[in-house]
């Protein structure tokens, strides 16, 4: 599971390099496939459900799921690349949001306090704490900062699936769920609006978007827990 983490880690550092007005998500979808396969190993969405691309692109008010598409990306824009492989039967899966050439005070903070949230969560991944409570730090720092937590996705167990129990809220009160425990992995994954949390999908069954029209950001890690505290798998 290290050796597909890493593998994602390295595909989306190259992605981030790629994020400039002028690109289209096809692009950024191509370059992620051709990288996966290079690297020996299988993109994890792909046809997982049905979803036709290696990569998930959501722009702007689009939440998750995004599917890339000729959409030139802009100045001003923030795009949510979510990406997973599998490699010896095991996968990896992570998510960055990007800032596309200059963009708003506003849009850079939510996109800070996003990833700043998915590290609360993950400083409590260890065996003196139950699942909630890195739910709770999420939504704690994340409402503080005025911007609302997605409720109809969550972060999921990972393993020899993509998505594995147990599911992972971004949001609840502390102290509850199972006590995590060492050999556990998580995908902690919080997706935060910069105004309500309302979601809806579009027709095209995939892509998620704000009712109100705000931004999104999501961030993403595969994280072991381990004797040692957390270990961030899909890190470079």
């Amino acid at each position: 599971m290290g050796v597909a983490s890493r593998m994602v880690a390295e595909i989306l550092a190259g992605l981030k390099e790629l994020v400039v007005p002028g690109v289209t998500l096809l692009e950024l979808d191509s370059y992620a496939e051709r990288e996966t396969l290079k690297r020996k190993a299988k993109p994890a969405f792909k046809g997982y459900s049905g979803f036709p691309y290696s990569l998930c692109c959501s722009v702007n008010e689009q939440v998750v799921h995004g599917m890339p598409s000729t959409r030139v990306l802009v100045s001003g824009d923030i795009v949510s690349l979510d990406f997973g492989v599998v490699y010896g039967g095991f996968f990896g899966d992570a998510a960055i949001t990007v800032p596309v050439g200059q963009i708003s005070a506003q849009a850079a903070r939510l996109v800070k306090v996003t990833e700043e949230s998915l590290y609360k969560a993950i400083e409590l991944a260890d065996s003196a704490h139950r699942l909630s409570d890195l739910s709770n730090a999420v939504q704690v720092h994340v409402e503080k900062q005025g911007f609302s937590v997605v409720r109809d996705f969550v972060g999921h167990g990972i393993g020899k699936d993509l998505h594995e129990g147990p599911q992972i809220p971004n949001f609840g009160a502390p102290g509850k769920g199972p006590r995590l425990k060492a050999g556990m992995v998580l995908a902690i994954e919080p997706m935060i609006n910069e105004k309500g949390f309302e979601v809806k999908v579009l027709q095209d069954g995939w892509t998620a978007v704000t009712c109100d029209g705000g931004l999104s950001a999501h961030f993403e890690h595969t994280v072991a827990i381990t004797d040692n505290g957390p270990l961030i798998l899909s890190r470079i």
